[in-house]
């Protein structure tokens, strides 16, 4: 148990530090996109991520030579059919992320962006992870609170911000997505095909729908070279590495740091400000996604009681299920 609870707190910071690392991506993806396009960005932001992966997963094998006897648990099938699907969720959130990232401001994205802390625990009713009336509820707020923050007189919603939204939801799958086949294959490798995937969709959508040049290639280096590394590599492989010790409600709740960072990396970095509407559009969202993760001492107490009626129902067996 005490082993278990070790591996919790080590995944639980392991994520704690992407949090902070996609925080700060936020600056960096918006002045990125001032001298390329959102498709040309985030391809060369793939291609460096599948980069640094190939290296460490070269520098592991030679390091430990035992590590293709412990692949052979893992699955093929599960490697490449998540890899593939958490690379078109990868895709679609990155490419409306960066579109939306051109007319809104990184604080806003940031907080917008958390919407799929609300929304991973919905889309876990469709592979048999139950939804409480609370969480109906948590959405209902983060509503509230997207409204405050987004929508404008006359009911209209920034062009940027809907954009943004969308990519909630498909960071949302992809972290849905994640959960399911992680368990079933190798980290490094899952996030290889993943990069791949994703790359492939942007470069097509780059040739299909934008210019670009070695010019703004070299002025938006920098911003590329932090996403595709540190956000990118670093990030979404901690991700995965995190998750194999983590429920995804609790990964999302740590993973919603990152509007926070966002919002003070936005006002450092970039001289943005927040109106006091939007700030309690911010407020409200943070309570939605809070509500949403923590269980209250009833609550507790009422699934402990499920639990120890199970326990004596059941065999030893059937016990370990519970816990």
């Amino acid at each position: 148990m005490n082993q278990q609870k070790k591996k919790e707190t080590q995944s639980a910071l392991l994520m704690v530090l992407t949090a902070v690392i996609w925080g700060i991506a936020f600056v960096f993806q918006r002045t990125g996109m001032e001298h390329i396009g959102p498709f040309a960005f985030n391809f060369f932001r793939c291609l460096l991520s599948l980069v640094f992966l190939l290296a460490v997963s070269g520098f592991l094998k030679i390091k430990n030579k035992n590590s293709e006897k412990k692949q052979t648990n893992f699955s093929r099938k599960s490697l490449y059919i998540g890899g593939i699907l958490a690379g078109l969720a990868l895709f679609l959130g990155m490419s409306t992320q960066q579109v939306g990232m051109v007319s809104t401001s990184a604080a806003k994205a940031g907080f917008i962006t958390t919407m799929y802390i609300v929304l991973v625990p919905i889309m876990g009713m469709f592979y048999g992870r139950k939804t409480t009336p609370k969480m109906w509820l948590c959405v209902a707020i983060a509503a509230v609170g997207l409204y405050m923050l987004s929508i404008k007189e006359g009911f209209v919603i920034e062009k940027g911000d809907f954009f943004v939204f969308l990519s909630a939801i498909f960071f949302g799958l992809q972290i849905v997505i994640i959960d399911i086949f992680a368990p079933k294959a190798d980290a490094i490798k899952l996030s290889m095909i993943e990069f791949a995937t994703s790359g492939v969709l942007s470069l097509i959508a780059t040739l299909m729908t934008e210019t670009t040049t070695m010019a703004g290639i070299q002025a938006a280096g920098v911003a590329i070279l932090y996403t595709g590394l540190l956000s990118s590599g670093v990030g979404f492989t901690l991700q995965i590495i995190a998750q194999k010790n983590l429920a995804p409600t609790v990964t999302s709740l740590i993973m919603s740091m990152e509007s926070g960072v966002s919002a003070i990396a936005g006002v450092i970095f970039l001289h943005e400000a927040l109106t006091s509407r939007e700030i309690v559009g911010c407020i409200i969202m943070i309570i939605a996604v809070l509500l949403a993760q923590l269980d209250f001492p009833m609550m507790k107490s009422k699934k402990s009681k499920r639990i120890e009626s199970v326990e004596l129902s059941q065999g030893n067996e059937n016990r370990k299920m519970a816990q």
